[in-house]
């Protein structure tokens, strides 16, 4: 009986502190190489980049764990996860945000949901000082009534479908953008922006669920993500600026496309995660200003304003 109790104890350490270190150096590897999981079953890689942030959770599980083990291999094992989650978030949590002159503040905000009215929206959109407004997901029966809250801060507008830019300059050359799915997903219109023109993108890409028969459902945004960049590629506009709901974060490789054309403002000049959804508990940022030919200054995330999303303020400068 002693023996066999010693034998189960030896043997017992070194399994649970596998049980520990196997999973702790996948999670490091997951965190520090995220295009190493594959996309397929489910868009497993997608959901995976996506909730990137969140894998703290599970770092937070495996230390104290391993700290009740009593395994040093064990501790060594699960700080490897956590110092790779500190190498990739620490200095987004902490870097002071660029500060400097702004040009204009543009602001993009869903205003989708059971809680908003226009004139509520245009009251708190008008206070934010933006000059120019991007709103996604208006209800067709209420763009009248958005026209007319905000028409005497905004002179110039363009909508299309549940879509809608207002701004303090002159619009130009408007033009809706079908990129496939079932609504207009862009509108794209030249500003007369302080210091020179300024191509603008008013965005809504298609939703993205999680099904039990497909997993992450993400394919009709990634194929309008991928419209959408090509387009941009071949627009001859050397300030841009793209304002909108892409339904998903910018670490989701379906989103790459994009980003590999247009630099995120948040990187640039924001602080923190800036999670934007759902607005009462925001856990992921899929509201997004993404720039060409402007330099973003400030930016933040609004309180919730009683949309399912929270409103994105962006202050930009030009450097072309």
């Amino acid at each position: 009986m002693t023996r066999s109790t010693r034998r189960g104890g030896s043997g017992g350490r070194p399994r649970h502190t596998a049980r520990i270190a196997v999973p702790a150096l996948l999670l490091a590897v997951a965190l520090l190489f995220p295009q190493l999981l594959p996309n397929r079953p489910g868009n497993l890689g997608s959901l995976a980049e996506t909730a990137l942030p969140w894998f703290g959770i599970a770092i937070a599980v495996l230390l104290p764990w391993a700290a009740v083990r009593g395994s040093r291999l064990a501790m060594a094992a699960a700080l490897v996860p956590l110092v790779a989650w500190c190498h990739l978030f620490v200095p987004t949590l902490t870097t002071p945000p660029r500060a400097g002159p702004t040009d204009f503040k543009a602001l993009t905000f869903n205003v989708g949901g059971h809680r908003t009215t226009p004139e509520a929206v245009a009251r708190e959109v008008i206070a934010t000082g933006a000059d120019l407004v991007a709103l996604e997901k208006v209800p067709l029966p209420a763009i009248p009534a958005y026209e007319k809250a905000l028409a005497g801060t905004y002179p110039h507008h363009a909508t299309h479908n549940t879509l809608g830019l207002w701004s303090r300059y002159p619009l130009r050359n408007v033009e809706a953008m079908d990129l496939g799915g079932p609504w207009p997903h862009a509108i794209r219109a030249v500003a007369g922006t302080p210091g020179g023109d300024t191509a603008v993108y008013t965005v809504r890409l298609p939703s993205v669920r999680v099904r039990a028969t497909e997993g992450f459902a993400i394919g009709l945004r990634d194929a309008a993500a991928a419209e959408l960049a090509d387009r941009i590629a071949k627009d001859p506009a050397r300030r841009m600026m793209l304002l909108g709901d892409l339904n998903g974060s910018l670490r989701d490789r379906g989103l790459a496309p994009l980003t590999r054309r247009l630099e995120p403002a948040h990187e640039h000049a924001g602080r923190g995660f800036g999670f934007t959804w759902p607005a009462a508990f925001p856990v992921v940022r899929i509201d997004h200003v993404l720039l060409r030919g402007l330099e973003a200054t400030t930016t933040s995330v609004l309180p919730d304003l009683g949309s399912d999303h929270r409103p994105v303020l962006t202050g930009v400068r030009r450097t072309a």
